[in-house]
């Protein structure tokens, strides 16, 4: 490998900690840094650096310097170049760069962009709206019952953030920045969210936007006073790792929040290659995310560098070429605080140019990174509101702090401030800190599932029907038979789920629909043996109870139940931490039924040769075959938020949980008078599977393929994955969503009380004697190659 000639661009303590690490690499002949610090002019370990005057937004003269000098490596530091695509400007010049591309980088430039990319990818953060209109955001603030935070939604020098205490003080801030533009075009669009309670961790994960490395957790300190208090700053000191990020929450943040959104940039197409910043609340409820970076973060940097064993060289290159998986980084199990130290009045406005001294300090654990820091004459002198941070690594969180404040001593210029209690959480009274252990701190809240219930009860009264007070919360649900009218009938079971559909719901975040398919998977396999659906009984497990994504779905089993005419008198949440991701859920449900002894269906000996079989139509494609139509999607180059290819008046998530149809009630009504010999609900297997289940042996199924018209989802499914048409049939419904067994004499009556309850019917087929294997003749299988 020819040695690396860096160009690392940017001029702040990030910088200067990233010159620092990188001339350590063997790797690495020489750096040049534009525009530098004070310090990364220094003399010493990193003798390899220079700085070079120019801006770190001029890209041309950048680009220019860097195929002069023979660079063959970019790394820029700060949002704003990366933001405005420094990185295209790298790559047409054949340089590799480590960092976002221009579509990357909009994680960062626009919260508005990063807050709907976490609700596409169902990463967990705060309740938010976002508002392009002054009236309408000062409207929703008057009467939101919730603490706020205010955003702007684009760079905003790490002042655009607003924590109002007060309504009026909310109202002041979105008009500064709405309609004064305190913030530029920054502020045009505001995100207002939910204030997050709890404690700010920071995560800087290396990606070459498959595999995900991180570097140990870190706790940032954005407020300007001690205690927490006075205005946010960029940030006035940071430590690693943090205590509270214990491996088992840190493996909980990759699963559910680092990995999944690494993947979800890089399936919605602009992949990270570079540094992902995660700024997350530990809530209660556990880890959220309040922000994303593509770069490394400023303190965190400095903190965390200093702790990386592993050559940041060589980590960087194998980010470049894709193939991060293959290499080990190694981290010191030592603990790290970065003190920074500001200019009299930062955040307000402060001087500069004031000399800056330094006393020599022999200590090897200890690094000053120099920030807003200039030479002039020979002297370093003050040059912006951080002026630098002072490092220092230790074995426990106490002696890095102590160290690293020994450092600041040997700090001296003009009206220095820097706050005195970096790591305060850290360093709590030891029992203080001691995690206590809880149903709750173990990933399971009692309240919210509590809550749950009663958020549901009202729904659920709606499905009462005599036999059943259909009302929830105690141990067992109860159905009184003769109340309904029942004196000595068979009881009929049926248990069933929704699939992978469920993944679906979870990419659009719509779950009403799949609930009405728990309940239709289950009461159309009732009525097919002539059972009156009586009661239901729902089981929804999840990783972490969401309120709003569970209440969705038993809205959807509500409306199913009312559908099918039964009752919802029971079922059970099961909250599992790490036996599912957070944010994703299963669902099962058992319904209940009844038939009387001499309507038991199918009727045996009533079936005839001549029969007629009825198809009603389905509303697609249901509840089964969605691991196919997954995969189908997926090659398809669209996305579950794309424009439906099939329906341009929705999109093709939401098309594909049209949920299955009920057919109870219209079966019912033919089934009472005694038209019905035999009934075959078409789910997974199609067709040529469960028609045949119906069927004593010696019948077959004569259907004509051509007697229907295929749906347009199933054409569109079976091009685009250029399924076999044989695969279809046995996969699909393909518009068939269940078959009735009518006499031949009573065929018409049937079709005109079905088409009367709202069921489009066709003739699709007759039954005949079987003297073969076969109990499903498809006719003209081939008729279904010309629609497509």
């Amino acid at each position: 490998m020819e040695p690396i000639v860096a160009l690392l661009i940017g001029n702040g303590g990030r910088e200067h900690a990233l010159a620092w690490k990188l001339a350590r690499s063997p790797l690495v002949s020489k750096i040049y840094v534009a525009p530098g610090t004070g310090g990364t002019e220094s003399k010493g370990p990193e003798c390899k650096i220079e700085n070079v005057n120019i801006g770190v937004c001029d890209f041309e003269k950048l680009v220019q310097f860097s195929l002069e000098k023979k660079v063959n490596l970019a790394v820029p530091g700060p949002e704003l170049p990366l933001v405005q695509g420094i990185e295209t400007h790298f790559r047409k010049a054949g340089i590799p760069c480590f960092g976002p591309s221009l579509l990357a980088a909009r994680m960062e430039g626009s919260k508005v962009f990063a807050k709907n990319f976490m609700h596409r990818n169902n990463i967990p953060t705060a309740v938010y709206r976002i508002f392009s209109n002054y009236d309408e955001a000062v409207q929703f603030v008057n009467t939101c019952s919730f603490d706020i935070v205010i955003k702007a939604d684009g760079l905003a020098g790490g002042k655009g953030v607003i924590i109002p205490q007060t309504k009026h003080e909310a109202t002041t801030a979105l008009r500064d920045i709405m309609l004064n533009e305190d913030f530029g075009a920054a502020g045009k669009t505001v995100v207002i969210e939910e204030l997050l309670v709890g404690e700010e961790l920071s995560i800087l994960t290396f990606t070459d936007g498959y595999t995900c490395r991180s570097l140990p957790p870190a706790q940032d300190h954005k407020r300007a006073f001690d205690g927490d208090l006075g205005p946010n700053t960029g940030g006035m000191g940071a430590y690693a790792p943090a205590p509270i990020a214990t491996s088992q929450l840190v493996n909980q943040i990759h699963s559910t929040i680092i990995q999944p959104t690494v993947d979800g940039m890089r399936i919605e197409g602009y992949p990270l290659v570079g540094i992902l910043f995660t700024g997350l609340m530990i809530t209660p409820q556990g880890p959220r995310v309040l922000e994303y970076n593509v770069r490394f973060g400023d303190p965190e940097t400095q903190a965390v560098l200093p702790l990386l064993d592993s050559d940041l060289a060589e980590i960087i290159v194998a980010a470049l070429e894709r193939r991060l998986d293959s290499i080990d980084i190694s981290v010191s199990d030592k603990f790290s605080c970065a003190v920074v130290c500001v200019a009299g009045g930062y955040p307000g406005s402060y001087p500069k140019g004031d000399p800056i001294t330094f006393s020599e300090t022999s200590n090897e654990n200890v690094h000053i990174f120099h920030a807003g820091t200039s030479l002039k004459n020979g002297q370093i002198v003050t040059n912006g509101g951080r002026v630098l941070a002072v490092n220092a690594t230790g074995e426990t969180v106490e002696s890095a702090v102590k160290l690293a404040y020994e450092g600041v001593k040997t700090v001296q210029y003009k009206d220095m401030f820097f706050r005195k209690d970096i790591a305060h959480h850290a360093l709590k009274p030891s029992n203080a800190f001691k995690e206590s252990l809880t149903y709750e701190t173990a990933g399971v809240s009692v309240d919210n599932g509590n809550q749950f219930v009663q958020r549901i009860k009202e729904m659920v009264k709606s499905t009462r029907r005599p036999g059943a007070d259909a009302d929830i919360g105690g141990f067992g649900g109860v159905f009184d038979l003769k109340r309904a009218g029942w004196e000595d009938p068979l009881l009929v079971s049926a248990t069933d789920g929704v699939g992978s559909k469920l993944l679906i719901a979870l990419h659009t975040n719509k779950h009403d629909t799949v609930g009405i398919d728990l309940v239709a998977m289950n009461v159309n396999d009732l009525v097919v043996q002539g059972a009156e659906p009586l009661i239901f009984l729902d089981y929804f497990a999840t990783g972490k109870l969401d309120l709003a994504i569970s209440t969705s779905f038993v809205k959807g089993v509500v409306n199913g139940c009312k559908q099918a005419g039964c009752a919802l008198v029971g079922g059970e949440t099961s909250e599992m931490p790490g036996l599912y991701h957070e944010g994703h859920y299963d669902a099962n449900g058992t319904s209940v039924g009844a038939v009387s002894r001499q309507t038991m269906l199918p009727n045996y000996e009533a079936f005839r040769s001549g029969d007629v079989l009825l198809g009603l139509a389905s509303d697609g494609v249901h509840s089964n075959g969605y691991s196919l139509v997954r995969r189908i999607v997926e090659v398809s180059g669209l996305d579950y938020n794309s424009k439906c290819p099939w329906d341009d008046s929705t999109s093709l998530g939401f098309s594909l949980l049209t949920p299955t149809r009920i057919y109870v009630k219209p079966l019912l009504q033919i089934i009472k008078k005694g038209l019905v010999n035999g009934m075959a609900h078409i789910t997974g297997g199609g067709l040529v599977e469960n028609v045949p289940r119906m069927l004593p042996k010696k019948f077959k199924a004569v259907i004509d393929a051509n007697t229907w018209k295929v749906p347009e989802v199933f054409k569109w499914l079976q091009r685009t994955g250029n399924v076999p048409i044989s695969d279809m049939a046995r996969t699909f419904n393909m518009g068939i969503g269940m078959v009735v067994v009518v006499p031949s004499e009573h065929a018409e009556e049937a079709i005109q009380d079905l088409f009367n309850s709202g069921e489009t019917v066709y003739r699709i087929g007759t039954l005949a004697d079987n003297t073969d294997e076969e109990q499903c003749n498809l006719l003209n299988l081939e008729k279904w190659n010309d629609h497509y």
